[in-house]
C-alpha cells in the first residue's frame, strides 16, 4: 500500500473506491498496510490543512445543541431549577437519568481500553483511543447533571472535604458525595490514562507535521518523547500499571452509582442488585456507542483495513452477553417485586408495566435492550453495518429508557398514594438533555479531527507481529 495524498473534499483520496465490507475471517489487520503507511495515513488524517467536507456537515448541528446547552445553563443560573419540571414526589428528573446514562456510557469505554488491555487483547489497539476519547466527554456530560441540581451550583465547592472556617465537614453519608469522589477521580483518572496513550502518537505527528506551529503543538505534548529504548522500557510499565488502577475503578465508580438508589428507600430502588446491574447497563451502551462511532468512522477516516470484520463481530458479541446480563437483572426486579411480600413494589412495578400512560417506556426498555440484541446470535446480523448501526442506537436509547423508568417512574409512586404524582418534562428539560448530546458529539468530533483516532503506537506492534509471521512462512 503506496502513501497517497489526501484530498480536500469528502473522503480520503485512496477512499473512493467501492468500500471495503466486512467479512467473516477477516484479521485484526487486513493485509496491505506497512507500518509507514499506517502511521502516515492517520497522522495526515489529523494533519490536514482543512478538514473533511463531512466532518463539517456532521459537527454543525451537534455545536448548535452545545450552543443551546449554554443558553440552558444561563437561564438556570438567573431562574433556578424551577424551570425544569422537578416537583414534589419527583424531585429528580431528567438531572439524574442524565447523569447515570452518560456515567453508563463513560464507564463502558473504559472497560474497552483498561480491562481489555491487561488481557492483552490484540482488536483493542484499533479502538481503545476512540473509546477513550467517548469516555472523557461522557463523564464531562455527566459531571454537569448534579452540579446544576445543587440549586445553587456556583457552591459546588462546598463538595469538598476542606476545612472551612465553620468547621463543617461534608456529610459523607450523603450519595451526592459518593458520585462526586467518583466522578472527580473517575474523570481525573481518565484523562491521565488518555493522554499517556498519546504520548508516542503526539511524537510521530510532531515530526511528520510540516508547519513550525504544528511541530511545535505536538511537540510540547509529546513531552520530549523520541522512541529510545529507555523510553519505552519505562512507558510500558507505566501505561500497564495505570491500565491496572482503570480496570477496577470503572467497576467501582458505576457500582457507586449503582449504590445511590440501593442506599434510599424509595419504591424499585432499595435492591442489593443495583451495583452489578448497574455494571451490566454500563458495559451494555457502552459497547453500543462505541459500534456507533467505530461503523461511520471506519468509512468516513478510510480506516477498513484496521477496523475489520473482526472487530464487528467481537463487540456485537459483548453487546449480546451484555444485554443477556441486563435482561437477567429485568427478570430478578420483577421476581423481587412480588416475592419480597411488599404490596407497594407490587403496585408500583405493575403501574411501570400496564397501568399507567409511561407503560411504553417501560416497555421500549426490554424490546431494546433485550430483545433487539438477540438478532446478534447470528453472524450474518453481526456483519451488517447498517443493522448493527441501527441495534447500537436503539439500544442507546433503550438505556435512556431504563433510566427514566428507574427514576420518574419509582419517585411518582411512594408508599402513600396521598403523596403520589407525576412529572412532565418542560423544554428546558430536553434543551438540556439535547445539548449534552451536541457537548459529546463534538467533543469527540474535535478530537478525531486533532488527535490520531488509532493508537498508532499499538498498531505498529501488530502489523510487525504480522510481517514476522508472514516472514517465517
Amino acid at each position: 500500500m503506496t502513501d497517497v495524498p489526501f484530498s480536500e473534499g469528502l473522503f480520503p483520496e485512496d477512499n473512493r473506491h467501492e468500500p471495503i465490507r466486512p467479512r467473516a475471517g477477516d484479521p485484526v489487520v487486513l493485509p496491505g498496510p506497512t507500518m509507514g503507511s499506517m502511521t502516515d495515513q492517520i497522522c495526515a488524517n489529523a494533519l490536514r490543512r482543512r478538514a473533511f467536507l463531512w466532518w463539517y456537515i456532521l459537527i454543525a448541528p451537534f455545536v448548535l445543541g452545545t450552543a443551546i446547552l449554554i443558553a440552558a445553563i444561563t437561564w438556570l443560573f438567573y431562574a433556578g431549577i424551577g424551570i425544569w419540571g422537578v416537583s414534589w414526589p419527583v424531585m429528580w428528573g431528567y438531572a439524574l437519568i442524565g447523569y447515570v446514562w452518560w456515567i453508563a456510557i463513560a464507564s463502558g469505554g473504559t472497560f474497552i481500553s483498561a480491562l481489555f488491555y491487561l488481557c492483552a487483547v490484540e482488536w483493542r489497539a484499533s479502538l481503545n483511543r476512540l473509546a477513550e476519547t467517548m469516555t472523557l466527554f461522557a463523564a464531562a456530560c455527566a459531571g454537569i447533571y448534579p452540579i446544576l441540581h445543587l440549586g445553587r451550583p456556583w457552591l459546588f465547592y462546598w463538595l469538598f472535604p476542606y476545612w472551612n472556617v465553620m468547621t463543617i465537614w461534608p456529610q459523607f453519608r450523603s450519595p451526592l458525595l459518593w458520585d462526586f469522589f467518583a466522578i472527580f477521580t473517575y474523570v481525573t483518572t481518565s484523562i491521565f490514562f488518555w493522554y499517556f496513550g498519546l504520548i508516542p502518537d503526539f511524537a510521530s505527528m510532531r515530526d511528520r507535521a510540516t508547519s513550525r506551529g504544528k511541530q511545535t503543538f505536538y511537540g510540547v505534548l509529546a513531552l520530549g518523547f523520541r522512541g529510545s529504548e529507555r523510553q519505552w522500557r519505562h512507558y510500558h510499565p507505566t501505561y500497564g500499571i495505570m491500565a491496572a488502577i482503570m480496570a477496577p475503578l470503572v467497576v467501582s465508580v458505576h457500582s457507586i452509582v449503582g449504590l445511590d438508589f440501593a442506599g434510599g428507600a424509595t419504591l424499585g430502588w432499595h435492591e442489593t442488585q443495583f451495583p452489578p446491574f448497574f455494571v451490566f447497563g454500563a458495559l451494555l451502551s457502552g459497547f453500543a456507542m462505541v459500534l456507533l462511532w467505530a461503523i461511520p468512522l471506519r468509512r468516513l477516516l478510510g480506516l477498513e483495513s484496521y477496523i475489520t470484520g473482526h472487530h464487528l463481530d467481537v463487540l456485537c458479541k459483548l453487546l449480546l452477553v451484555s444485554s443477556i446480563c441486563i435482561g437477567y437483572s429485568y427478570m430478578m426486579e420483577a421476581f423481587m417485586a412480588f416475592y419480597s411480600g411488599d404490596e407497594a413494589d407490587k403496585i408500583n412495578f405493575m403501574a411501570k408495566v400496564s397501568g399507567s400512560s409511561l407503560a411504553w417506556i417501560y416497555w421500549s426498555t426490554i424490546a431494546f435492550n433485550v430483545t433487539l440484541p438477540q438478532l446478534l446470535w447470528f453472524r450474518r446480523c453481526r456483519l451488517n453495518q447498517t443493522l448493527v448501526f441501527i441495534v447500537s442506537l436503539l439500544v442507546i436509547f433503550g438505556m435512556w429508557c431504563e433510566r427514566y423508568t428507574i427514576v420518574v417512574m419509582s419517585l411518582r409512586r411512594s408508599h402513600l398514594p396521598s403523596a403520589w404524582g407525576t412529572f412532565v418534562p418542560t423544554i428546558w428539560d430536553w434543551a438540556t438533555l439535547w445539548g449534552t448530546v451536541g457537548l459529546f458529539a463534538s467533543g469527540v468530533l474535535i478530537a478525531i479531527r486533532f488527535v490520531p483516532a488509532i493508537s498508532m503506537a499499538e498498531m505498529r506492534g501488530l502489523i510487525q507481529s504480522r510481517e514476522k509471521e508472514e516472514q517465517r512462512a
